[in-house]
């Protein structure tokens, strides 16, 4: 079957966007979906299949120096991985009791308000959702794609910092009986964001909401899930305990570092996974099925690669044998599996220093590969991951917008998808208590 993918040509101030060309592409039936690819120097329009489908805009795209702002499908529009797996109940799209908020973690570095006061999300009904405004693709921009889907509109939180640095949270609008969904990425600074997360949630639960959800696109802390030396902190229990103990009735996560992280919060977790966007965006390429091969750039991904591979048309995997010797310090040791001739698709989680995605890809070029890309759902992007990711070892960096993107972090190979329609999708549904997993069959 054909694959659908949505492609929008890089907008120009003196003109609206104009549909791209088309053209054929090989690649399974779990394929046909929509996606949004926002890329920041690549001006051409992106190859994808006949049938292609189109945003339902209500005004034309803008640009924002130079950066596209893509608005996300509508509810008549659905990408067709949500579509082709909704159930046949009706989600009510008219509830009364569902609002949307978003928080700021780094006034420095935020964009898209005035002094402390702060812009969120506003349903017709008491739900809250907070997201942080940071970089240069930041929550906010993803907040109003979010906002888009669900047809709702941005309601006030007040979020300032006092002379000592601590965070003052007021709701500007009674959440009183309403189910509040708090939407904030706790990605660089950690700290700050986590605490003001926290923060947040109390607010919340002192103001008499019904319920309290913290979507959280990415979980810092994900990493110390275990053990591995004697006299180790578990600091994802810790982060986990400090979440359910502010008061949150609900966490929903976006591709965790590992599934067990799941079992230490003691409060329903939803975890959603952004393969579905990331395998609309591979379906655009022309690249024959026989051509692919998926590599797993460590031992500890293989299950993760193995489940990218079989959706992948069924492409053969391949992994890098690593031994790490310190802390964000990787060494490449051995290759198993054929990759002489073949496009190496590298997935993982994320990408934080790029050491061992960069040795691995290094060491896919030394044993033939003919061209490598690089895919992950959180982009961390610590130094000197830039440097290594641009240094002409990938074809492509693929990324989502789970983690903002600070301008100063985007480079020619930088490819960044749009998860908010996954996000919006999938609190409606949590709303409505309708099935989430059904959305990945």
């Amino acid at each position: 079957m054909a694959a659908a993918s949505l492609t929008l040509p890089y907008p120009s101030s003196s003109s609206s966007a104009a549909s791209s060309s088309s053209s054929s592409s090989s690649a399974s039936s779990l394929f046909s979906r929509c996606s949004f690819v926002h890329r920041r120097f690549d001006s051409r329009s992106r190859v994808h299949a006949p049938n292609t489908a189109k945003c339902d805009l209500s005004e034309p795209l803008k640009n924002v120096n130079g950066k596209p702002i893509v608005p996300i499908l509508n509810e008549r529009t659905l990408p067709k991985f949500l579509e082709t797996a909704r159930m046949e109940k009706t989600v009510n799209r008219n509830s009364t009791r569902l609002k949307l908020f978003s928080g700021t973690a780094n006034p420095s570095l935020s964009q898209g308000f005035v002094g402390s006061a702060f812009f969120c999300i506003k349903f017709k009904f008491p739900i809250i959702l907070t997201l942080l405004l940071n970089g240069c693709y930041t929550p906010k921009k993803m907040l109003n794609e979010i906002a888009w889907y669900m047809g709702l509109e941005l309601g006030k939180i007040k979020i300032k910092r006092f002379a000592d640095g601590e965070i003052y949270v007021q709701l500007q609008e009674s959440v009183r009986g309403s189910d509040v969904y708090l939407v904030q990425p706790t990605c660089p600074p950690a700290n700050e964001n986590l605490m003001e997360l926290l923060i947040m949630i109390d607010a919340c639960r002192r103001a008499s909401a019904k319920t309290i959800t913290a979507v959280i696109p990415y979980f810092g802390y994900a990493r110390a899930d275990r053990k591995t030396q004697g006299r180790e902190s578990i600091a994802a229990k810790l982060v986990a305990n400090l979440i359910t103990e502010a008061g949150a009735h609900r966490v929903l996560a976006c591709d965790l570092h590992s599934g067990q992280s799941m079992g230490y919060f003691d409060i329903p977790v939803d975890h959603v996974y952004a393969q579905p966007v990331i395998l609309d965006y591979l379906a655009s390429k022309t690249v024959s099925s026989k051509d692919l091969v998926v590599v797993s750039p460590d031992v500890g991904g293989v299950a993760r690669a193995r489940s990218f591979a079989k959706k992948l048309s069924d492409a053969p995997l391949a992994i890098v044998d690593k031994r790490r010797q310190g802390h964000n310090v990787a060494e490449v040791m051995n290759l198993i599996g054929d990759v002489k001739g073949k496009v190496a698709v590298m997935m993982d989680d994320m990408i934080d220093t790029a050491g061992t995605i960069a040795k691995g890809a290094a060491l896919l070029h030394e044993e033939g590969a003919r061209e490598v890309y690089a895919c992950c759902t959180h982009a961390v992007f610590s130094p000197p991951a830039i440097e290594r990711l641009s240094s002409g070892l990938f074809q492509e960096v693929i990324i989502t917008n789970t983690i903002p993107i600070a301008e100063k972090n985007y480079f020619p190979q930088l490819t960044v998808l749009s998860v908010a329609n996954l996000l919006g999708e999938t609190i409606w549904r949590v709303h409505d208590d309708c099935s989430v997993s059904s959305i990945f069959q």
